[in-house]
């Protein structure tokens, strides 16, 4: 019951700080945004300090470690696969385009006897 209540307080911050961007439509920016950022740092520290926050903070963590551990592509690597979908996108474009002018002129000029003016 008391993750709830915690939880419900949470929510309750984060709701505060961002009314607080409109109460405070009058004042400089700066104070707007930082009503917003002070109701959703409050926030979190009232989420984590709830179970569900606590896993959620570990699974951010975790998930924070898993990350470094890819192996990014070099920037060679980068250009080069990029190279080959733009090629790929301009050779099924023309292929497309090929296809649409061959099937018009079979059923316009063929089949149906229809001519262009």
């Amino acid at each position: 019951m008391a993750d709830k209540f915690k939880f419900a307080l949470a929510v309750l911050l984060l709701v505060a700080g961002v009314a607080g961007f409109y109460l405070l439509a009058e004042q400089a920016m700066i104070l707007r945004v930082l009503a917003v950022l002070a109701g959703a740092a409050l926030a979190a520290a009232a989420a984590w300090q709830t179970e569900q926050g606590r896993r959620f903070f570990d699974f951010a963590r975790e998930a924070s470690t898993e990350a470094r551990k890819v192996v990014w592509p070099s920037r060679k690597e980068t250009v080069q696969t990029t190279g080959l979908v733009f090629a790929f996108v301009v050779v099924m474009a023309v292929f497309l385009w090929l296809t649409d002018k061959s099937l018009e002129w079979l059923l316009y000029d063929l089949v149906l006897g229809w001519r262009k003016l």
